[in-house]
C-alpha cells in the first residue's frame, strides 16, 4: 500500500488531504525523520516537535507566494518533506545531499540559507515592507523556535514589527527548550504561563470563540480584539508582546492539528502584527527523544536496542570533551575560573563543567553578545572567565569582543569550539573567520593546540595572561598525542616537531597532525620536510618566520581557516615587515570567495587540500619545482684573471 508521504510532491497535495489523512501523514513523517536521522545524524527532537505546526502552516498558507521565514533553521525537516524533497531526504547533511538547514539552492520555498538564531523576525519585517512597496499582496510568517525568541536580534525584530500596518504573523514555537534547557527571565515567564491553569482556560475559550469569528476583514480583527479582552482577566495585564504592538493569541496546543488549522485561518489575514503562541513538545512521538530532548537535539546517529536509545559516538575523545576535562582540572583548585556558554552547554563541554563545578559555569541562552559582556563584567570584578562559543556564533559578538573586552584590556578567554570545517552542518556553521577578526584586535593572543596535552598548556598560559586570548579547536577527535606531556607554551614561540632540509611546513593547530603525516609520506620519497608547530597566530613567532624563509627552501603554511586574514597572512605580513622575500611562500587553507557545502569533515579537508594528502602534494610540487629551477640555472662562470698592464 502506498504511503501518503510518498504522494506529497508539493504543499498543494497537503491541502487536498482530510484531517484524518493529515493525522496519518504526521505519523509517517515522524517515522521518516526518526529512521533517516538515526543513521545520518541531524536535528531530531526539534523537528519531531513541529510536525503538526508545519503541516498546518502549509495547509493554510500558500508559500509559493506567501513568505515563510525559519528561526532557527534546523527545525525545517518537515518543511523539506512537504515541499518535494522526500526522495532526497535519506542523504540529508551528507556530501551532495540535502542541507540540514533551509537552502535557496534546493527550493524556492526556502528564502534564506539560515543557521543562526534570532534572524527571522527582522528579515520578515524587511520582506513585509519590501513586498508592500512592490505592490505584492502576500502574507508573511516568521516561525520562531528552540528559544531563539530570547535572542537580542529577535527582540529588535519584534520592536520593528510592531510598527507595521499590515498582515504580519510571528509564531512563537514554545517547546520549553532551546538547544539545551532554555535560560533567562523570559523563559521562566513562559514556563510559569504554561504550567498555570491559564493554558487550559485560554484553550477552552479560544475553541468556544472560533466558530463565532467572521472569516475576513475588520470583523475578524474586532473578534480577535474581543477574544483578547475576554481572557485578559486571567492574563498578565502587561503582556510583553502586546506592549510591543502585537495582538497576542494563545497559547495554542501545537499538536492539535484541527485546532491549529482553525487558529491559523483566524489570524492569517489580520491587517496587524499578530503573535501566535504555540506550545509544542520537543521530541514528540518518539519516547526516548521526548524524554531527553537535549541528548537527542542533534545526535550524530542513534542506536536503539531493547527499546533503549543511545547516541552513536566516535570511539575517540573529542576536542570538546578534552577542553572540559582540562578546565575542570584547573578550576577545581581555582575558584576564579568561570566558564560561560551561549545556549550550547553540550556542544562546548560546559554541561560537563556544570555537573562537576556548578558554581563556576553559566549558560546565558542564545545571546552571544550578552555572554561576552557578562564575561567582561566578571573579568572586571577580578574573575578569570572563559567564554566557550562556537567560532561561527562568536562572529555575532565581535563588537562586544572589541568594545568590552579588548579595548578594556580585560583577561577574558575565548574557547572557540567548531573552529574550521564542521562537517555535516555545512556553510552556515564553518568557523573560518575567527583568526582574521581576532588578530586585528590590539593585544589579543590567538593560539591553537596540536593535541590534548597542548590544549592544557594553552589554558595554563591563558590563566597567566593579563590580556584577552583565544584558543581554537575543531569539531573532531583529538589526535594521538605527540608526547605524554607537551612542552609549555611561551607567548609567541613555536615548536619544531621534526627537522628537514627540502621544505618547511608551518602548521597551525590541528593541521600539525596532517603535516606530520605528510612529512612521513614524503620521507619515503626522498623528500626531507621540516614541520613547525606554530602554536600562535598572534603574536607570531618572528624567529620561526626568519628561520624558515632564509633557508632558501619552499615554505608552506597550513591552517583550517580562510586564507584571507588567517595564519598564513600573518606569516606573509611578518616576512614583508622584516624585509624577507616571499616568493617561496605557499599558503594553504580555505579558498577565498567560496562557501564549502555540507559533507564529512574529512571530505572538506580533502577538498581544501589541507589533509595529509593535500599537504604532501603541495610540498611535492614545490620541492620538484625548486629542484628543477636549480638544475636549469647555469653555473656562474669565474671572470678571467687579467693582469693589469703597467
Amino acid at each position: 500500500m502506498t504511503r501518503l508521504l510518498e504522494k506529497i510532491r508539493s504543499p498543494k497535495d497537503v491541502r487536498k488531504l482530510s484531517i484524518e489523512q493529515l493525522d496519518t501523514l504526521s505519523g509517517e513523517i515522524r517515522e521518516r525523520i526518526i529512521g533517516v536521522i538515526s543513521h545520518t545524524g541531524g536535528h531530531l527532537a526539534s523537528n519531531l516537535g513541529v510536525v503538526e505546526l508545519t503541516m498546518a502552516l502549509h495547509r493554510v498558507f500558500d508559500f509559493s507566494r506567501d513568505r515563510l521565514l525559519w528561526d532557527v533553521g534546523h527545525q525545517c525537516y518537515v518543511h523539506k518533506l512537504l515541499t518535494g524533497r522526500n526522495d532526497r531526504f535519506d542523504q540529508i547533511r551528507q556530501g551532495g545531499g540535502l542541507s540540514g538547514f533551509p537552502s535557496t539552492a534546493e527550493s524556492d520555498y526556502d528564502l534564506f540559507n539560515v543557521g543562526h538564531a534570532g534572524t527571522a523576525i527582522a528579515t520578515a519585517v524587511g520582506m513585509a515592507r519590501g513586498d508592500a512597496t512592490m505592490g505584492r499582496q502576500n502574507r508573511v510568517v516568521a516561525l520562531v523556535g528552540d528559544a531563539s525568541i530570547v535572542n537580542g536580534v529577535a527582540f529588535e525584530g519584534l520592536n520593528q514589527a510592531g510598527t507595521l500596518r499590515r498582515q504580519f504573523l510571528t509564531i512563537l514555537n514554545d517547546n520549553s527548550m532551546g538547544i539545551a534547557k532554555t535560560q533567562g527571565g523570559l523563559a521562566s515567564y513562559l514556563s510559569r504561563f504554561r504550567l498555570s491553569h491559564l493554558y487550559e482556560d485560554v484553550k477552552r475559550q479560544v475553541k468556544a470563540t472560533l466558530p463565532k469569528v467572521p472569516v475576513v476583514g475588520k470583523g475578524m480583527f474586532d473578534a480577535l480584539d474581543h477574544l483578547k479582552e475576554g481572557i485578559k482577566a486571567t492574563m498578565s495585564p502587561h503582556q510583553i508582546f502586546e506592549q510591543l504592538g502585537f495582538v497576542y493569541v494563545g497559547p495554542v496546543d501545537g499538536h492539535d492539528l484541527r485546532h491549529l488549522i482553525e487558529t491559523l485561518q483566524l489570524v492569517k489575514d489580520v491587517e496587524h502584527p499578530v503573535l501566535l503562541h504555540v506550545h509544542t513538545e520537543k521530541g514528540r512521538g518518539c519516547e526516548w527523544a521526548a524524554t531527553d530532548p537535549c541528548a537527542f537535539h542533534s545526535p550524530s546517529g542513534v542506536k536503539v536496542e531493547g527499546g533503549v536509545a543511545t547516541v552513536v559516538k566516535g570511539g575517540r575523545k573529542s576536542w570538546t570533551s578534552a577542553f572540559a576535562d582540562a578546565f575542570i582540572d584547573f578550576a577545581k583548585d581555582d575558584p576564579l575560573l568561570f566558564a560561560l556558554t551561549a545556549a550550547m552547554p553540550d556542544g562546548t563541554g560546559v554541561s560537563k563543567i556544570m555537573d562537576a563545578l556548578p558554581s563556576q559555569a553559566l549558560d546565558c541562552g542564545i545571546a552571544e553578545s550578552c555572554t561576552v559582556d557578562i564575561a567582561a563584567g566578571l573579568a572586571k570584578s577580578g574573575m578569570r572567565p572563559l567564554a566557550c562559543i562556537y567560532s561561527t556564533f562568536l562572529q555575532r559578538a565581535f563588537d562586544q569582543v572589541f568594545q568590552e573586552v579588548a579595548l578594556q584590556k580585560l583577561p577574558v578567554g575565548f574557547c572557540i569550539d567548531r573552529a574550521g570545517f564542521v562537517g555535516s552542518d555545512g556553510a552556515v556553521h564553518h568557523g573560518y573567520l575567527d583568526i582574521a577578526y581576532l588578530r586585528g584586535l590590539q593585544e589579543m593572543v590567538v593560539m591553537a593546540p596540536a593535541d590534548e596535552p597542548e590544549l592544557s598548556e594553552c589554558l595554563r598560559l591563558g590563566r597567566k595572561l593579563d590580556v584577552p586570548f583565544a584558543i581554537r579547536y575543531p569539531r573532531d577527535s583529538v589526535p594521538t598525542p605527540f608526547s605524554a606531556e607537551a612542552p609549555p607554551f611561551y607567548l609567541g614561540k613555536s615548536r619544531t616537531m621534526r627537522p628537514g632540509t627540502d621544505a618547511t611546513v608551518l602548521a597551525f593547530g590541528t593541521e600539525v597532525q596532517f603535516a606530520m603525516e605528510a612529512a612521513e609520506t614524503l620521507e619515503a620519497e626522498g623528500i626531507d620536510v621540516e614541520v613547525v608547530n606554530a602554536r600562535f597566530a598572534k603574536p607570531i613567532d618572528e624567529d620561526m618566520v626568519v628561520t624558515a624563509i632564509t633557508r632558501g627552501c619552499p615554505v608552506i603554511t597550513v591552517e583550517d581557516h580562510s586564507l584571507a586574514g588567517g595564519f598564513g597572512s600573518a606569516v606573509l605580513e611578518t616576512a614583508n615587515r622584516l624585509g624577507l622575500p616571499t616568493d617561496a611562500l605557499i599558503r594553504l587553507g580555505h579558498a577565498v570567495d567560496r562557501f564549502y557545502a555540507h559533507a564529512s569533515r574529512a571530505q572538506q579537508l580533502k577538498e581544501a587540500g589541507i589533509d595529509a594528502d593535500g599537504i604532501a602534494a603541495t610540498v611535492r610540487r614545490a620541492v620538484k619545482a625548486k629542484r628543477a629551477a636549480r638544475e636549469e640555472t647555469p653555473p656562474v662562470e669565474k671572470a678571467p684573471n687579467r693582469r693589469r698592464r703597467s
